[in-house]
């Protein structure tokens, strides 16, 4: 076995998550990546603003590193939830290039500082507050990734488009009627289950 670069292992599974979530903006009007589809008003431009402002917190200013951004949504006047969602003022344009200038902060921080590094995230409790570099992806890698999957259904719901990018859709083979079938199964099966219980 090969041994790996833990840099470059935690840098490959952020990425995946990266691009799999702009993926799902793919081909789709200004109105489908930002309006609402739970009753929480998930969204998936909104997904974006919100993993770009995570990483410029836990992989800049934690350690020390602010990118000079401005993230008017993350300030103590803000709205609440104001980086959960897209005003119609902010491009598409706009949210996408911030999330990719995130993308490049955070990795120069990845690259310039040791896993081991202790940062101290601002809006943590004090006491409580200080994390290493390598727990900071790690939480940026999953909160990325759970971000992703929601984009996955937010956009299977829209259109059936479905996977973690245009070459791997992850799905089992099958046409539209096979997975219409495979539907109403667990669609039977879910009845019964609720008739016997």
């Amino acid at each position: 076995m090969t041994p790996s670069d833990p840099k470059a292992d935690l840098r490959f599974y952020l990425q995946s998550a990266r691009d799999a979530l702009l993926w799902k903006l793919d081909g789709l009007s200004e109105y489908d990546i930002r309006r609402p589809l739970t009753p929480t008003g998930t969204n998936l431009l909104g997904m974006v603003k919100h993993v770009a402002s995570v990483e410029l917190g836990y992989l800049g200013d934690t350690f020390g590193r602010p990118s000079g951004e401005p993230l008017p949504w993350l300030e103590d006047v803000a709205e609440t939830n104001a980086d959960m969602w897209v005003t119609a003022d902010e491009t598409r344009e706009y949210i996408v290039g911030l999330y990719r200038r995130a993308w490049a902060h955070a990795d120069a921080t990845i690259e310039a500082l040791a896993l081991d590094t202790v940062g101290t995230v601002p809006w943590w409790p004090s006491g409580k507050d200080e994390v290493t570099l390598h727990h900071a992806v790690v939480r940026v890698i999953a909160d990325t990734h759970r971000h992703a999957g929601h984009a996955d259904i937010l956009r299977e719901l829209m259109d059936g488009a479905v996977g973690m990018n245009e070459s791997n859709d992850s799905m089992s083979p099958g046409d539209s009627a096979w997975w219409e079938n495979y539907r109403g199964r667990l669609e039977r099966a879910a009845q019964e289950a609720g008739r016997d219980a």
